[in-house]
């Protein structure tokens, strides 16, 4: 079994390779659920939808989240109607979330929610909040904190960045099947997402974190930061607001408890001593992923570090 950590964009297209490699039924997916919002009184999972969309073959690949050949309709008469629209909600989109929160109302809770919507969109693969508790990331601004959404959308992630926490974090209980699929996995792998707002929250959670340090298989991250600098989105401020280098080191040294293996962009080939000095393995290769060929490849190249004989005797030890 394959275990795969996960949040939205990066990580979507990684699961989207590892689907076209590892039989479905063999793959399990934990994902964030630190981005959750209620917008319009609809309860919506943007992570969790960015991987069902992707596994049911239904993402936009322009956009990289949302439906394929999505119309925004409905978006648009909010706005005529004066209510915020700042979060961009599709029309095909919408259906999702009209789901999700009929079902959480009658009493399911997030992970079963998420079950029925694979079942019904005929994904095999097993995809997993990370927890049914909420767990909520808070950027702290200069001028107070934002939720994420609120940071990453609205302001367009152009504000600065003072710190970066998990609310309910502390308190919160791993989903149904989160701890059993780190245990049970033959090779856990860590997507190209940001380390510090979509896995961060996973982390954050400390039975999670524990049964990652815990744990016999071997662990491979892929890197989601290329020669200083995000391949997309914020996360090189968020990692400075963390006081990390925003380089493959400072990815490494947030996983580090728990990590073997670390796939970096053949760019940063000069940190591979930096990685050793922290036990880490790394194997340099192309990790952007531009087609389906680059996210195939990706994908065996991450499995292949799993099996290797340097990460299973790194652990062993």
């Amino acid at each position: 079994m394959i275990t795969v950590l996960s949040g939205g964009t990066g990580g979507a297209k990684f699961v989207d390779g590892l689907s076209r490699v590892v039989p479905p039924r063999d793959l399990t997916v934990i994902v964030n659920t630190g981005d959750d919002l209620v917008w319009w009184g609809l309860n919506v999972s943007p992570d969790l939808d960015s991987i069902l969309y992707v596994l049911a073959g239904m993402l936009s690949q322009e956009r990289g989240w949302g439906v394929e050949d999505d119309t925004f309709h409905c978006l648009e008469a909010m706005r005529r109607l004066g209510e915020p629209g700042w979060f961009s909600i599709g029309d095909r989109d919408l259906a999702t979330h009209l789901l999700r929160t009929e079902l959480l109302a009658s009493g399911k809770t997030l992970t079963e929610a998420t079950a029925e919507m694979a079942r019904r969109l005929k994904v095999e693969a097993r995809i997993l909040p990370m927890s049914d508790d909420k767990v909520e990331t808070r950027v702290l601004a200069p001028t107070g904190e934002l939720s994420f959404e609120e940071y990453f959308v609205r302001e367009r992630h152009q504000v600065p960045v003072e710190g970066v926490r998990f609310s309910g974090a502390d308190q919160a209980q791993p989903a149904p099947g989160v701890i059993d699929a780190i245990r049970n996995a033959d090779a856990i792998l860590i997507a190209p997402s940001n380390p510090i707002t979509s896995i961060g929250p996973i982390l954050a959670i400390p039975e999670i974190r524990r049964a990652l340090i815990e744990s016999s298989a071997p662990v491979t991250a892929v890197s989601p930061i290329v020669g200083g600098a995000a391949v997309s989105g914020p996360a090189g401020e968020l990692m400075r607001s963390q006081a990390l280098p925003v380089s493959a080191l400072g990815v490494a040294q947030t996983y580090r408890e728990f990590l073997d293996t670390l796939l970096i962009d053949e760019r940063d080939r000069q940190l591979i001593e930096n990685l050793q000095s922290l036990e880490i393995g790394s194997v340099a290769t192309n990790i952007l992923m531009k087609s389906s060929e680059d996210k195939v490849r990706l994908a065996r190249t991450a499995l292949e570090c799993c099996i290797s004989d340097s990460s299973a005797a790194r652990r062993a030890g």
